[in-house]
């Protein structure tokens, strides 16, 4: 049954950053009382001088050890984690020459520390990945992915670029020129709201084989709120076209709006347990 594989988490980050062992404490117990099964943790340090607690530069092999076990004793597995960076201009910074081997390499130092934690996962928007090939753009962020997808497949992890920032389309394109097995998605549907609805499914089915790890969220245009079920995401079709695809995976609730979160990640989280029944 489609309802034994898949598996309900929330993004820590929705709760506040990780910057300290006590931030993270008292994020996997609000986590454990929403009753979700899993966490994606962030692995990247958040910008102007402010700490992860998770950096890879931070975090060395017994605290990733100790982080482990904390989170499974609370009853919760790691589903993945997120690198999330910027470049000197831009959000990812993938696709901007400045300063760009400082972040391939924190980025193959995440995906290091995702395999020590046993969960290679690593997710991030990497910049704008443009749809005229032609771009001098094109060539940055081509050569800067192709260098971290081999090394993840090197290593046995999987790095994930976000949907969001380009059409399903162009992504399907850009991950078949790369040709790696160590380059997957990370599917977001609300993102994908940027280009239409009807995005959302269309998304599925071409970028399906390709995605191992995904976030639930949702928008509402009027309450400008993100919580799962109340805004614009057609979830009956989406969920049914990922299991269409076969998907497997992690269902992860993520809400950065700031407003009553904790209630917000409840009601995600009871509103996709029904929708699983139901498939």
């Amino acid at each position: 049954m489609f309802l034994d594989m898949l598996k309900i988490g929330l993004t820590i980050w929705s709760l506040g950053l990780t910057s300290t062992y006590d931030d993270l404490l008292k994020q996997l117990k609000i986590a454990e009382e929403i009753g979700v099964e899993g966490v994606q943790l962030r692995n990247a340090d958040y910008g102007n001088n402010t700490p992860c607690l998770l950096d890879p530069d931070r975090c060395d092999k017994k605290c990733r050890k100790n982080i482990k076990e904390v989170v499974n004793s609370f009853g919760l597995e790691i589903t993945g984690f997120c690198a999330q960076l910027r470049g000197p201009k831009s959000f990812g910074g993938f696709d901007e020459p400045e300063g760009i081997e400082d972040r391939i390499l924190k980025t193959k130092k995440a995906l290091e520390l995702s395999v020590d934690m046993d969960s290679p996962i690593v997710t991030t928007h990497p910049g704008i990945i443009p749809r005229d090939k032609n771009d001098p753009r094109y060539r940055i962020i081509f050569d800067s992915i192709r260098e971290i997808a081999k090394y993840a497949e090197d290593i046995g992890a999987y790095f994930c670029i976000e949907t969001g920032m380009e059409t399903s389309e162009t992504l399907k394109s850009f991950i078949l020129d790369i040709g790696s097995e160590g380059l997957k998605v990370n599917f977001d549907p609300a993102n994908l709201l940027r280009f239409g609805v009807d995005e959302i499914v269309r998304g599925v089915k071409l970028l399906g084989p390709w995605i191992v790890h995904t976030h639930a969220k949702d928008y509402n245009p009027e309450t400008k709120l993100a919580t799962v079920g109340k805004g614009q995401v057609p979830w009956k079709e989406y969920l049914f076209e990922l299991k269409n695809q076969g998907y497997n995976g992690w269902l992860v609730l993520e809400d950065e709006t700031g407003k009553d979160v904790v209630n917000s990640l409840k009601e995600g989280k009871e509103f996709l347990a029904r929708m699983i029944r139901k498939l």
